[in-house]
């Protein structure tokens, strides 16, 4: 059958009308790359934070989402959003503190905070975050969001039941607090947690400082080690940062900002529910682990010899000076350490 010149002419312009309306929602859809410093265990609140940008924004704004590694090292990030390598990380400050020497107390230092609220309250309330932003801002990038961990206290294969007995114990720990312990004569040693298990059940190690139960139940490390003792000197045990290329962030529109600011907050909070409902199963459960604590005088033990870490970072700069003096008075005032 033959098409009338007419119909042809009609057609050949709806055809070019919709390639161009197509071609217009490609140009104003965004798309952010998104990385993280977390496994596939948290796919399912990755795709949460996909799924409510591009919703939120009626699919002008889209999130491509990368795990831990996939495009660029975890400590990598500052420099990689900096660049625009990628547009978002999410990690942890400790992970850098060499590009931000902010880092490490962003983080947590042993002693900072010892429940969510009192670490908020310290970002929020108390000016660490007007400090660390400027910091970051330094390296062109900028801080959108935050996320608050969960517990980070010690697996043993033997109960304990204060810091003398861990004079006699092989405790796997890092950086800072591998240094506190150390303070008080505890062998410590470093290995990466693929390696916990083999050496919890060889006995080359007598326990370790890694996170939390559900971190520990996902290694299996309760089937070589099942004494869990909680420190009560920081929780939660990291602080999560979220920072984005500053011209990426300039050329979103306000509307995009909200939304982008937003879904990481609930991608934060959906991490955060995530590991203290898990934690808080195990511990209800009380099957995996056998759970105590270290006596409250031991705890601010603890504290008292982490002063000299909180030193040696406010050592570092004006700012950093500024940010222990907030973490000295939090502390003072909370009655863990003497003024």
């Amino acid at each position: 059958m033959k098409l009338s010149l007419f119909l042809k002419s009609t057609l050949a312009v709806s055809v070019a009308a919709s390639v161009m309306a197509s071609q217009a929602v490609s140009a104003e859809t965004v798309r952010l790359r998104f990385h993280t410093f977390y496994g596939t265990e948290m796919d399912d609140i990755g795709k949460q934070l996909r799924d409510s940008v591009k919703e939120a924004s009626d699919g002008t704004l889209r999130i491509q989402y990368f795990r831990g590694g996939e495009l660029v090292d975890s400590d990598q990030f500052v420099e990689a959003v900096g660049r625009g390598t990628i547009d978002i990380g999410y990690g942890v400050g400790s992970y850098w503190p060499g590009q931000v020497n902010i880092g490490n107390i962003e983080a947590g230092l042993p002693g900072a905070w010892v429940n969510v609220d009192e670490a908020r309250n310290i970002f929020e309330n108390q000016g660490l975050d007007d400090l660390v932003a400027d910091a970051y801002a330094e390296k062109g990038v900028k801080l959108i969001g935050r996320g608050y961990g969960s517990n980070y206290d010690l697996l043993t294969r033997e109960p304990v039941t204060s810091l003398d007995d861990l004079k006699s114990m092989r405790i796997r720990a890092t950086g800072q607090f591998a240094e506190v312990l150390q303070a008080f004569d505890i062998p410590t040693v470093f290995l990466p947690a693929e390696e916990l298990y083999v050496a919890l059940s060889t006995g080359v190690i007598d326990g370790a400082v890694y996170g939390g139960p559900v971190e520990y139940e996902q290694l299996k490390l309760h089937e070589a080690a099942n004494n869990y003792t909680f420190m009560n000197i920081l929780n939660p045990g990291w602080i999560e940062t979220a920072i984005i290329n500053q011209d990426s962030w300039d050329n979103l529109s306000e509307e995009h900002q909200e939304i982008l600011r937003e879904g990481v907050a609930q991608y934060a909070q959906g991490i955060h529910e995530w590991l203290e409902e898990g934690n808080q199963r195990l511990i209800e459960e009380g099957e995996l682990f056998n759970f105590a604590s270290l006596p409250d005088e031991d705890a601010k033990r603890l504290t008292e010899a982490a002063q000299t870490i909180w030193q040696d970072e406010a050592d570092k700069s004006e700012r950093n000076t500024q940010a222990i003096d907030i973490l000295v008075n939090n502390a003072v005032e909370k009655g863990r350490l003497s003024e």
